[in-house]
């Protein structure tokens, strides 16, 4: 083998490496950024709230995350992928381990310390993806996040277990010791560095000058909030289209997350075949059309069918949106991303919180779904450009 032929082989080996490390942590980064979904009815009973008191519990959440994500991008530029993967993991263990152990205060506490560290590794992961596969971007950031899918569906299914057996700390004990573990494990793999300022910094006035700029900022802010909403707040709807028994609203958001999951796993090889923007057009006008079945059912049957078309659609929508600013900006994205991740975090933070506050001065939470659906519709019309 020649030298060349051994960089090379090396130089696969350590992609390898980084992109296993970004998919395992990325099972207990869909846990915690969906786990509010199936907890919400357990929590909502535990501490006697209202529909806008628990809305603050995704408002504080995805607040914590976008300060992750500004830090997140002061910590990519400056010293690399490094500290930002693993101080996210590290935050995100201690965060969880104490959300069911006191009061409403320590829960909002336990809240904002994992949202902090999902503002650290989620942009730092799917950056990382991106830009160690240059080639096939959109299919490794999809792959990436169908990891995160099987974690948002494990933490349904493992949240109904878990209360049923009345073994939630240990459930929530259990993700922390995961987070720490693998912390450990990949403390040493070869992260990319910091990139060196040199004869073209970042051009902050020609970016925000750029229509696209802009465009990729609703998309950023729009997607996450329509996601976050739909899988945050089905479970609840559930219970309220009918008499079912309360494990139904714990287990609604499975249906979504699998169905979300399924897709990545699709798209990362549909992706190879069909242009990125024909994926991008028809999972929003599915996404418009699951969404709008969820306004318009009032059966359990309808509910699950909307959660199963809603979570298909949505599946590439945002792997897409990524790898497509990591082509469009190149090494710049690891800046530029600081500001669209912090939107992709305010959008989850303040949609969510509004179908709450809607549902709770109109006494009706189909409502304030109107949020989510209003959101996927924006998204289709922009989407029906070419950019």
């Amino acid at each position: 083998m020649t030298e060349l032929e051994e960089q090379h082989s090396n130089g696969e080996r350590e992609k390898r490496k980084l992109n296993l490390a970004g998919q395992i942590a990325f099972l207990p980064t869909g846990v915690l950024t969906t786990l509010l979904g199936p907890m919400l009815p357990i929590l909502i009973a535990r501490w006697a709230l209202s529909d806008a008191q628990a809305g603050n519990l995704f408002l504080v959440q995805f607040l914590a995350q976008m300060a992750g994500v500004q830090l997140s991008g002061i910590l990519l530029a400056r010293m690399g992928f490094r500290p930002a993967f693993l101080s996210g993991m590290l935050l995100m263990g201690f965060g969880v381990t104490t959300l069911y152990l006191g009061s409403l205060w320590l829960g909002l506490a336990s809240v904002a310390l994992y949202g902090l560290g999902l503002g650290l590794l989620i942009p730092a992961s799917n950056l990382l993806a991106a830009e160690v596969n240059p080639n096939s971007a959109a299919s490794a950031v999809t792959l990436l996040n169908f990891f995160w899918g099987v974690g948002a569906v494990l933490c349904a299914l493992l949240v109904a277990w878990a209360q049923a057996r009345h073994l939630l700390p240990m459930f929530l004990g259990s993700v922390a010791l995961f987070l720490f573990i693998l912390t450990a494990a990949v403390r040493n793999l070869p992260f990319p560095g910091a990139v060196k300022a040199g004869k073209s910094p970042v051009r902050w006035r020609k970016i925000w000058k750029s229509p696209i700029t802009w465009l990729y900022a609703a998309v950023f802010f729009l997607y996450p909030g329509a996601e976050t909403a739909v899988g945050g707040w089905i479970g609840s709807y559930a219970l309220r289209v009918g008499p079912h028994s309360a494990t139904i609203g714990i287990m609604m958001p499975a249906f979504f997350w699998s169905a979300l999951t399924a897709g990545r796993g699709l798209g990362s090889v549909v992706l190879h075949h069909i242009s990125e923007r024909r994926v991008l057009q028809a999972g929003c006008v599915l996404g418009t059309a699951g969404v709008g079945l969820l306004l318009w059912t009032s059966t359990l049957q309808g509910v699950i069918t909307s959660a199963l078309i809603t979570g298909l659609s949505f599946a590439t929508i945002y792997p897409i949106s990524v790898a497509r600013l990591s082509h469009h900006y190149g090494v710049a994205a690891r800046s530029v991303g600081s500001v669209m991740f912090s939107l992709a975090a305010l959008g989850p933070a303040l949609l969510p919180k509004l179908v709450g506050v809607i549902s709770n001065s109109t006494g009706n939470l189909r409502a304030g779904l109107v949020v989510p659906f209003a959101a996927t519709l924006i998204l289709l019309l922009m989407c029906l450009g070419d950019w």
